[in-house]
């Protein structure tokens, strides 16, 4: 629904494309939606997987392929037990429109393993990962199609698979068929934490410094999100994550330490439960427990114990419902739902998970006010490190961690210079008013080349 009201803006507005005209205009707008309606190409398979008890399992996978109109396929590869055909192609078409918000020349393509990758052993999910590579080996190439990591995968699994890109495309480019990998293997410092970073970047950007910057001229406005925003800019934030894998760690250390919010990092979840404290959670602690436990979260008295930590333990949920001021999402998709978006409190709701938000839960949240940083525009810190890290592994010259933060930060403040004063001028949503900006671009290239006739 937001794409085709996207589309109907554009359509209307006549300095848009202004060779357009009449009929003519209408069917190039036809052949938009119908392009971006569906994807170029959709990829799947059987892996066949042995296990270690020897029982051999037929483990379903996918790669989807988008769009790539402005430039090779781009998106991860996600290994979860809920991963399924619809997911993966919703995802690589969220790609294709965050690569053209933030004009990275990358089109939208995304993977998916139907598996918990907890389930298996290192040699089993190593020959998964080889496996992967051998059935899309085709698809995939530093100029066709680059795959990174997703939800339950990360640099060890691209090590892997561009290990074996490399035996199967002897003498062929090679450094740039997957990024996210291992500094050691080519990959690019900062990748890791780029989502987090980028995610936390953008909220502070609106709440801090946009709003100070522009705090007079926001004062009079009739926005319903700027009233929102000013009136939590400048004072104690009760802030909670929910998910706390690679994005929602990161974003909680940045949050915990960043000197510009007095961000009270009351709540943060994981798979296993939710960690309440009304005096602030010690974060750096909660991050080196999980770094030595897979990622998980202490989730009974004697962890907390262990790890140092006052809290108490409630269910994976809870974190939905409490009275906050900022609610982080960096899980998965759908957490906010029709069925429970009457139940959150929260004033302001950042996406670092991609679509964790409903279309109806979205619209009631924008009827109350409640400011929505959406994923288009707060997740794209992975990406953008990763087309830095291609760029590195084609020019063969590796960037300080300081010098890939830098050029972070300056891609996502100058996509936020041209979204923001945009969003607060017209009735638009944000998360509207960056789909239309995407739209823009991608209609613009799609016409140049011939593609609307």
């Amino acid at each position: 629904m937001i794409v085709q009201n996207s589309l109907d803006a554009l359509l209307e507005n006549e300095v848009f494309l202004p060779e357009l005209t009449g009929t003519e205009r209408k069917k190039a707008f036809m052949s938009l939606s119908s392009i971006l309606s569906t994807p170029n190409h959709v990829h799947k398979s059987f892996i066949r997987l042995p296990l270690e008890s020897g029982e051999v399992v037929r483990i379903p996978a996918f790669r989807v392929q988008h769009n790539n109109a402005l430039g090779p396929y781009k998106g991860g590869i996600r290994f979860h037990e809920s991963v399924n055909e619809e997911e993966v192609i919703n995802l690589a078409f969220l790609m294709t429109l965050k690569n053209a918000l933030h004009n990275v020349p990358f089109g939208g393509g995304k993977g998916g393993i139907l598996i918990d990758p907890k389930t298996l052993d290192e040699r089993e999910l190593h020959l998964l990962c080889v496996k992967y590579v051998r059935y899309f080996s085709d698809l995939i190439g530093p100029d066709k199609d680059i795959p990174a990591p997703d939800v339950g995968s990360g640099e060890r699994e691209m090590d892997w698979m561009m290990t074996e890109y490399k035996k199967i495309h002897p003498g062929h480019a090679y450094l740039g068929s997957f990024t996210g990998k291992s500094v050691a293997i080519g990959g690019s410092k900062g990748r890791r934490e780029a989502t987090g970073k980028g995610v936390y970047f953008t909220y502070r950007y609106l709440l801090h410094d946009y709003m100070r910057q522009n705090e007079k001229t926001l004062a009079s406005s009739h926005n319903a999100f700027a009233k929102t925003a000013l009136e939590h800019a400048g004072r104690p934030m009760r802030t909670a994550i929910q998910g706390f894998g690679n994005v929602g760690s990161v974003t909680a250390m940045e949050a915990y330490s960043c000197p510009h919010i007095q961000n009270k990092i009351v709540a943060v979840s994981d798979r296993n439960g939710t960690l309440v404290n009304p005096d602030g959670l010690d974060i750096p602690a909660l991050v080196a427990f999980a770094s030595k436990n897979r990622g998980d979260l202490p989730m009974t008295q004697k962890a907390l114990q262990a790890a140092g930590v006052s809290a108490d333990i409630h269910d994976r949920d809870a974190i939905l419902s409490m009275e906050l001021d900022v609610l982080f999402l960096a899980a998965l998709e759908d957490q906010l739902h029709d069925d429970n978006k009457e139940q959150v409190r929260a004033r302001i709701i950042v996406e670092g998970a991609n679509a964790p938000i409903t279309q109806e839960a979205d619209d009631y949240f924008s009827e109350k006010g409640v400011v929505i940083i959406p994923d288009i525009l707060a997740n794209a810190g992975g990406v953008i490190v990763s087309y830095l890290e291609w760029l590195q592994g084609r020019e063969t010259q590796f960037y300080t961690e300081e010098a890939v933060y830098e050029q972070l930060i300056h891609k996502m403040q100058e996509t936020m210079e041209t979204i923001l004063p945009q969003f607060f001028a017209d009735p638009f949503s944000l998360r509207q008013n960056c789909y239309i900006h995407s739209l823009t671009r991608l209609s613009d290239v799609l016409y140049r080349q011939g593609q609307l006739y």
